[in-house]
């Protein structure tokens, strides 16, 4: 069925000796490098450390924001989440989803017009959804499948892109089984299903408590949980690369295992430390991938883009500001990365980071709130309660009191090698001068380029991306016949989408389609951030 349909879209065919690998991202939520193979004695993790032992393992992989959107942002797009208004969380409580510049695609849909099938499997949560009551229903241009498990819907012989989410670490996970409120209710029957399913328990007693938390029953119950959660993450890599074995598929496909950003834990999920931005990569790609390798250069999120475009061939739009990471490509590490905080939920923020390979250099450009400001859904966490509680008794003290702070330091400079958790602050430390000076002067001229759309106020986002508070529409496409064949074209830099009537998907448009006698097709156009377009139908010739 698929293959008919790929025909009818003039997409490019599959060739019988396609040497283009398949291309598989999973990606667990909310974790940090609790792996095995990076030297955590407490994580039980056999199937990533494996793939580790397979690939080749990088030690400075960061996310451009501490939360899923706009890290997912920067990622599908290959451009940090602020350069196209994407960094609050969510744009949709803001009224608006972003709206990228006209020639922007998502790299999926890349994929897709080189012939590429593409699955998501339903985490389609990168700020510009259809609307403010569809947020996680992205574009229809950029997936094949939206909300599939795997890559078995494709053509015989396609290659395949397949980002496949595991939510069983995600933050909301760590919850008690039972916990009642109203977000916990909602999330609970994924919960439920969750720890029902764990391979082990991991004894609180032997995990490690960093110095920014309390040594307490509770938080050490709540990472034991997260260690727990974080087996069921290993037992879905290990079904999935068992799926690809039985598929034949395993020589043939690059493997890339990630997090979408750091741990889902109280200082760690939301902020600019590494315990919220340092995630766990793997790759796999036999052959072009040294296995048992490990990496030290600087990874950013921006840079999955430009690396899966160049694995499969594909050109590398001008617009991308990542590097080739890994394979024959790959280009030099850069010297910093850089990541963003702006709205959480329902709190106004503005924080800036720029991550060397030693050093960590965050700036509060809001210094005069606290650091810990009310957010619901993350306050549902026990051990977020009970700092919360010791805090307002001011029974918290040393590193864990830190972050219970009235107001902020307008700067913070870490040495990660000697201090991995982030406590002792050196900006005020004159040793350390030359060091902030540097950073400093490299967040200034980041700032200074007027690309940083997070620095506006978000009211006047909303306006430049939905003037009025209304979602633009994007004009239906225009159909013109040439030697038979129906040639769609769409203004505004959309992309066209069509299927034939009756059909439930719809392909990629790329070059003009022939239709059948007596046949119709539905095409619309997709612009990011707008309203798709009303369906525009497409007659066949008449039956004689």
């Amino acid at each position: 069925m698929l293959a008919g349909w790929l025909a009818l879209a003039g997409a490019a065919p599959a060739r019988a000796a396609d040497d283009r690998p398949n291309i598989l991202l999973l990606m667990a939520e909310d974790l940090s490098s609790r792996i095995g193979a990076y030297g955590d004695r407490v994580a039980r993790t056999p199937h990533i450390d494996r793939l580790a032992e397979q690939g080749t393992r990088y030690t400075r992989a960061f996310t451009t924001a501490g939360v899923c959107a706009p890290s997912r942002a920067a990622i599908i797009m290959g451009v940090h989440q602020d350069e196209w208004g994407a960094g609050h969380m969510r744009a949709t409580a803001g009224g608006y989803v972003a709206v990228p510049p006209e020639d922007w695609k998502a790299f999926p849909e890349w994929l897709r017009r080189a012939g590429y099938y593409t699955v998501n499997s339903g985490k389609t949560d990168y700020q510009m959804g259809a609307g403010l009551a569809a947020p996680f229903r992205g574009p229809s241009s950029i997936w094949d499948e939206p909300a599939g498990d795997d890559w078995r819907g494709r053509a015989p012989g396609q290659p395949f892109f397949a980002y496949l989410t595991l939510e069983q670490t995600h933050e909301s996970q760590v919850w008690p089984t039972w916990q009642f409120s109203p977000l916990a209710i909602v999330m609970s029957p994924l919960r439920a299903a969750n720890h029902w399913s764990w391979d082990f328990e991991t004894d609180p007693a032997a995990v490690r408590v960093p110095p920014y938390y309390p040594d307490t029953p509770t938080v050490r119950a709540d990472i034991a949980r997260h260690y727990n959660n974080l087996g069921n993450v290993d037992r879905a890599v290990g079904e999935l690369l068992a799926k690809l074995e039985a598929d034949g598929l395993a020589d043939d496909t690059l493997v890339v295992f990630a997090g979408d950003h750091g741990d889902g834990l109280p200082r760690a999920k939301r902020w600019l430390y590494d315990s919220g931005t340092r995630i766990p990569l793997v790759v796999r790609w036999p052959g072009k991938v040294a296995p048992g390798a490990v990496d030290d250069g600087l990874v950013s999120g921006i840079d999955f883009a430009p690396t899966f475009l160049r694995a499969a061939g594909a050109p590398l739009p001008d617009y991308l500001e990542g590097r080739v990471f890994a394979g024959p490509e790959r280009a030099p590490a850069p010297a910093v990365v850089f990541a963003a905080r702006d709205r959480i939920d329902e709190r106004l923020d503005r924080v800036r980071s720029v991550r060397g390979p030693r050093f960590l250099y965050i700036r509060n450009l809001m210094p005069d709130q606290p650091y810990v400001l009310p957010i619901a859904f993350r306050d549902q966490m026990p051990m977020m309660k009970e700092m919360l509680a010791r805090a307002a008794a001011g029974t918290l003290r040393g590193p864990a009191a830190l972050w219970f702070r009235k107001t902020r330091d307008p700067e913070e400079l870490y040495d990660t090698a000697a201090d991995p958790d982030d406590v002792v602050n050196l900006a005020g430390d004159a040793a350390y001068a030359d060091v902030l000076a540097r950073f400093r002067t490299i967040l200034d001229l980041r700032l200074a380029s007027g690309k940083d759309l997070g620095l506006l106020p978000e009211d006047e986002l909303r306006e430049r991306f939905w003037p009025g508070g209304k979602q633009p529409e994007t004009p239906p496409p225009t159909v013109r016949w040439r030697d038979g064949r129906a040639a769609l074209k769409a203004r505004h830099g959309a992309s066209v989408v069509f299927r034939p009537a009756g059909a439930e998907t719809w392909s990629l448009y790329t070059e003009p389609v022939t239709v059948a006698p007596g046949a119709s097709l539905e095409a619309r156009a997709v612009r990011y951030g707008w309203a798709e377009s009303v369906g525009v139908r497409v007659e066949g010739p008449p039956l004689r």
